[in-house]
């Protein structure tokens, strides 16, 4: 495999014939993700993005994974995107499966990473019922054509990059809830409903003007959708505990994700998916606390400790229901200035 940096990838792109000699104009490298080496590329004929997997993570603690997941992204997408609207799911534009490498559209021009808004207090409720949204009907439109999904039902990369990392790390870092994560576990190993992303956050969402921009399907597969559900509200979730002053903002955020979620969603009854999405909410808190990559902008041990207690709450103590789970966390949260 040639590693493309910015000393070869120009030379590379001619190569392939993706990029006529007096077309290229530059080649950006994006940052952010962990797993990719990621480059905008412009030509005089537009832009596009260039993605090629690593083996090695860039994380705190050694983390490796297959390069053939570029692979399962590359294929979820191009059987994604006749779902959605334009621009809601990157087309792929050329595929280089000897390098590991594939290029894709832009987002439209403009386009901001939802997680950063978040983080700068830019809070919509219109955005989390749109993310929501298309998660119910990411959900609902898989699990009715069963045929064209269900495929993608080998799970390595996602043991990989969630089940490892995330499920397994917290039952030996956090004792005290191994066995309650277990039958989550089991159950999430077992089921196969529908396409389940697996990295349905934030900073995998690229906000503009006609909704927004989902990406990164390395860990796409056909199996248990409740853990995108658990995984999205995790984040939002930790959004709150880093901004306190902008809980209630986030809460009706959340509160609209949900209603829309639940108004696309209908391949199991709303109470169960609720439940089972809860369930994962608790584990995933905690492994972005305590797993293999924990988030970067909790340093305090206050509001990590936060976190832990609302994990082990669900966990533990049964929180399932999406409201008693807010209310729980509105009445740990006091407004504090040095967050606004």
């Amino acid at each position: 495999m040639i590693e493309l940096d910015a000393n070869n990838i120009e030379v590379h792109l001619r190569a392939r014939g993706w990029c006529a000699p007096d077309t290229f104009l530059r080649a950006e490298p994006l940052t952010g993700g962990v797993s990719n080496v990621v480059f905008r590329v412009d030509t005089t004929a537009g832009q596009f993005i260039l993605k090629q997997s690593r083996p090695q993570l860039r994380t705190r603690d050694t983390w490796f994974s297959d390069i053939c997941r570029i692979y399962r992204e590359q294929e979820v997408m191009e059987a994604l995107s006749p779902f959605f609207q334009p621009d809601a799911v990157p087309r792929v534009l050329f595929v280089d499966r000897e390098n590991y490498a594939f290029a894709m559209s832009q987002a439209p021009e403009g386009a901001r990473v939802w997680k950063e808004q978040l983080l700068a207090g830019e809070i919509d409720p219109a955005l989390g019922a749109h993310a929501g949204r298309f998660l119910g009907r990411m959900h609902q439109c898989t699990a009715d054509n069963r045929d064209r999904f269900s495929s993608f039902d080998d799970v390595t990369i996602y043991d990989q990059l969630r089940i490892d990392p995330f499920y397994r790390r917290i039952q030996e870092r956090r004792p005290e809830v191994a066995a309650a994560v277990k039958p989550i576990l089991q159950d999430m190993l077992y089921r196969k409903e529908a396409l389940c992303h697996g990295d349905y956050t934030p900073k995998n969402m690229l906000v503009h003007q006609t909704g927004f921009t989902l990406v990164d399907y390395e860990t796409a597969h056909w199996g248990d959708p409740t853990m995108d559900l658990g995984l999205c509200l995790a984040h939002l979730v930790l959004k709150a505990v880093r901004r306190p002053n902008d809980a209630a903002a986030l809460f009706d955020l959340i509160r609209a994700f949900l209603k829309a979620y639940a108004s696309e969603a209908t391949l199991r009854p709303a109470d169960e998916l609720e439940r089972r999405g809860a369930a994962h909410l608790g584990v995933l808190l905690l492994a972005r606390i305590d797993g293999t990559s924990p988030v970067d902008y909790l340093p305090e041990d206050e509001k990590r400790d936060r976190v832990r207690r609302l994990g082990r709450a669900i966990l533990l103590d049964g929180l399932r229901e999406w409201d008693a789970i807010l209310a729980w966390l509105q009445a740990e949260l006091k407004p504090d200035k040095t967050d606004a």
